[in-house]
């Protein structure tokens, strides 16, 4: 029997194969790889996410937990640098402190 989370998965492979998926679908991609401990998965999902649309702020967070958590500070530090950076040009706050507060968490 396939899990719950294996048929989100599935569909939401076939979402994003499909050429259509809007930012979320990507993001949920990623977190689902993520979930699954599959980080270059993760990381390739989000890479493109990043591609298609760079201004989607929840992306920068995850996936720099999601490097940290795949024993890659360096490229953990990248994204949450580059998510602060949108974070202050569009005054988003909370988010900020929440991508400072994942950087600190590096080092």
């Amino acid at each position: 029997m396939v899990s719950a989370v294996n048929k989100r998965l599935a569909f939401l492979e076939q979402t994003t194969r499909a050429g259509t998926a809007d930012s979320f679908a990507w993001y949920a991609l990623a977190l689902e790889y993520r979930k699954e401990q599959r980080f270059d998965e993760a990381a390739a999902a989000f890479a493109s996410l990043r591609a298609k649309d760079p201004g989607y702020l929840p992306l920068y967070l995850m996936a720099g937990q999601t490097f940290a958590e795949a024993g890659k500070p360096a490229e953990a530090a990248q994204w949450l640098e580059a998510g602060i950076t949108l974070a202050r040009e569009r005054g988003d706050q909370k988010t900020l402190g929440e991508l400072e507060s994942a950087l600190a968490d590096l080092s």
